[in-house]
């Protein structure tokens, strides 16, 4: 069943969504004037976030960047790019993603975001009134003569693949869990003196969800073709390859003093 896409409404939005301080169902009577312009740090709200959600069809290429895990009751698959709670490691002082490191999708859709319309089948492009690039004094424009510009087009396909990815992101996940090939997984370091020597007790960075590599060997032929034949055979290894990316990670960390520290 196709889900109708609606650019107006007045919907009351529930939930919170990493990054959006104010979203609203986008319309031409609310934000005619409204539009986007270029500003100085792009990423900004990026910088607290240290783990970000991502598709399943994202994971060969995040794995180059990031571990990729698995959090929550849900197995919500995240991009990790921080080991403390508001540090994004990957975001320099520029409001810039550093070079060569993959922008989630979820990254790239903002300040654009669907929610559901309560009152029907419906999904309602939203936009956070309070997002640093929306301007009433816009260089590209929201609207032009009551009617969606291109841009604002584009965004309403591109938040649709979203959809579509998010969907089929949870659909992974449920096979994963049906087949019984996620298993808890805990992250430590050690901190060291120059010398290689232990300065101190094991901290632990993260518990985490992951997929069993000695599970996924040890399906039965028919459950392991079944995962090549739909295409989350690759992705399950794209993950179990991310995680490598933990070393950098913590090194990154151990370089880089807390928020707060930063600040002082």
């Amino acid at each position: 069943m196709t889900t109708p896409i609606s650019t107006a409404g007045q919907a009351a939005l529930s939930g919170q969504v990493l990054f959006y301080k104010n979203p609203q169902p986008l319309s031409a009577e609310e934000h005619g004037g409204l539009g986007v312009k270029q500003i100085p740090q792009p990423f900004s709200f990026l910088r607290e976030a240290h783990a970000v959600p991502v598709t399943v069809t994202e994971f060969g290429i995040a794995a180059a960047s990031y571990p990729v895990i698995f959090v929550g009751e849900d197995r919500t698959p995240v991009a990790v790019m921080g080991v403390r709670q508001g540090q994004n490691l990957y975001v320099n002082a520029e409001g810039m993603v550093l070079e060569d490191h993959y922008i989630p999708a979820f990254v790239r859709r903002y300040p654009f975001v669907f929610a559901a319309d309560d009152g029907s089948d419906r999904l309602l492009l939203c936009v956070d009134r309070s997002a640093p690039m929306v301007s009433n004094q816009p260089e590209v424009a929201f609207f032009e003569n009551g009617q969606p510009t291109k841009f604002t087009n584009d965004a309403i396909e591109f938040c649709k693949e979203f959809e579509r990815q998010r969907r089929a992101t949870v659909d992974f996940v449920k096979i994963i869990r049906d087949m019984d090939l996620f298993e808890q997984k805990t992250v430590t370091f050690q901190p060291r003196d120059q010398q290689g020597n232990a300065t101190g007790p094991v901290q632990k960075i993260a518990d985490y969800w992951a997929i069993s590599e000695e599970r996924l060997g040890a399906l039965p032929q028919d459950k392991f073709l079944e995962l090549r034949n739909n295409g989350a055979l690759g992705a399950s290894y794209a993950h179990l390859v991310s995680l490598l990316n933990w070393t950098k990670v913590v090194n990154r960390a151990v370089r880089t003093p807390p928020p707060g520290e930063a600040a002082a």
